[in-house]
């Protein structure tokens, strides 16, 4: 809001960005809950990791998005899933780095997508339209 007690454009942009980002992987999230984590285990355990970081995936694609919808510790939840998308790029999608999609798309975009709009939030922050402390490191 400005001086006046209007709302600033800047800050709705933001809380669209917020509800976009965060509501889109949101429904990733509650697939795996409903579906499970196991396709995710096995990944791990083929490049010889532990499985149990299987189970970060919830953090990265249900409360970190949660806390970014409502802005609360959006700058470090952003982070996460940030995170989250480049453990899953690496992981799962890099050999579709070069390749393009049946529609001619990139077949990256939407793993770009959910990435760039984490950085870009976590740069820009929550803006004023949001629950929490105002101000700090991580808001």
């Amino acid at each position: 809001m400005n001086e006046g007690g209007r709302i600033d454009l800047e800050d709705v942009g933001k809380l669209i960005l917020r509800i976009m980002l965060g509501g889109l992987l949101l429904f990733h999230g509650v697939s795996k809950i409903m579906h499970g984590i196991d396709f995710i285990k096995d990944g791990l355990a083929s490049n010889h990791l532990p499985v149990f970081i299987a189970y970060g995936v919830y953090i990265g694609e249900v409360l970190a998005p949660i806390l970014v919808i409502v802005g609360y510790w959006t700058r470090l939840s952003a982070l996460v899933v940030a995170f989250n998308l480049v453990v899953a790029i690496l992981l799962v999608r890099l050999p579709a780095l070069f390749a393009v999609s049946r529609s001619g798309g990139w077949a990256m975009e939407l793993d770009a997508f959910f990435l760039l709009s984490a950085l870009a939030l976590f740069l820009l922050g929550p803006g004023r339209l949001r629950l929490g402390r105002r101000g700090g490191t991580f808001s």
